[in-house]
């Protein structure tokens, strides 16, 4: 009995010790737009997608607000969270959203000595076929497949395989956007251009990891700087995890390793806290559904003016951390 509490303990003294070596910021968060030059008169939907909390991130929404009423709504494939709103006919002008949100996110490790090993993690059916098929961009056969086989051949297990298809990402890949053809998530474009962003690389990375049976899904949100404590972010940032039983979803994010090449093995099984998630998938139906085509990825709005997609929006994405933020209404009020 003693020996059992005595490993009881162990176990949850190692767990305490690797929750508080987890790095966590605690920031505020603002999704902002406007829908410019909207003609009166006209039908007008509009999505955006919602942060939302999970295991590795804690999300408060503080206000919520737009020129037209928001209603909360989630998507069925993947269970993605988004507010909509909608008018029959528009006054025209220029309409104005925002959420503000409280965040707090954690650093998301899950390979290293202190991680507890899983014996007996599975997905359901459905997320295992969800996971293991091809999107529009994201073919499973083909260039991509034989790319995997290929760095794959020899190895005995399939934390093996996913780490040697992220080598081989890491290593034939460049984060440029220059030229057209980046930023799609398009697997072909990747293989041949060897070039792109982070779309592009974990396009590359799930294509490849799926056709050797390997679950893995693409997440997107917002990056944050690590060296600032406030200030504008200029656009998304996407990344991926695998599945595999003995440790369930394990995190890469193979551009922030070409970015830090003295992180390339901390990026395999890990995601840092640098970063706030706000959805998943790929071909996305939203709810109610669009008219348009499916969704290639969803973090920034969409909008439909009578029944087709609208451009005219631009965005302003935001934080700043909980101290500063703090501090701000402090030498406010002193003031």
């Amino acid at each position: 009995m003693l020996r059992k509490f005595a490993l009881l303990f162990v176990f949850f003294l190692a767990f305490h010790c690797l929750v508080s070596a987890q790095a966590t910021r605690h920031f505020t968060f603002h999704y902002a737009f406007t829908i410019q030059d909207v003609a009166a008169g006209q039908r007008l939907r509009i999505w955006f997608p919602a942060a939302h909390s999970d295991e590795y991130q804690e999300v408060r929404v503080v206000s919520a607000k737009g020129d037209l009423p928001l209603k909360k709504t989630r998507e069925s494939r993947f269970g993605n969270q988004a507010y909509f709103a909608e008018v029959s006919k528009a006054k025209g002008g220029d309409l104005h959203f925002e959420v503000v949100y409280d965040v707090v996110r954690r650093e998301h490790l899950t390979l290293g000595l202190m991680r507890p090993r899983l014996q007996n993690a599975s997905l359901n059916k459905k997320d295992n076929q969800l996971y293991l098929s091809a999107d529009k961009l994201v073919p499973i056969t083909g260039l991509p497949a034989e790319l995997a086989a290929q760095v794959s051949t020899g190895k005995d297990s399939q934390l093996a395989k996913a780490r040697a298809i992220y080598d081989y990402v890491f290593a034939n890949m460049s984060y440029d956007k220059s030229g057209t053809g980046w930023g799609h998530g398009d697997v072909l474009y990747a293989c041949n251009a060897k070039k792109g962003n982070c779309t592009d690389f974990h396009s590359l990375f799930i294509a490849m990891a799926r056709s050797q049976g390997i679950p893995a899904r693409f997440e997107i949100g917002f990056p944050l700087p690590a060296n600032k404590k406030s200030g504008e972010i200029p656009g998304y940032h996407c990344w991926a995890e695998f599945f595999i039983p003995q440790n369930g979803w394990i995190p890469v994010d193979i551009s922030e390793a070409w970015k830090h090449p003295e992180k390339k093995d901390y990026f395999f099984g890990a995601h840092d806290a640098d970063r706030v998630q706000f959805s998943i998938g790929r071909d996305l139906k939203l709810n109610p559904a669009q008219q348009g085509d499916l969704l290639n990825y969803f973090v920034y709005p969409y909008v439909e003016m009578d029944g087709k997609e609208y451009l005219r929006v631009s965005t302003a994405f935001s934080f700043e951390e909980a101290d500063a933020e703090r501090n701000q209404a402090a030498t406010r009020e002193s003031n």
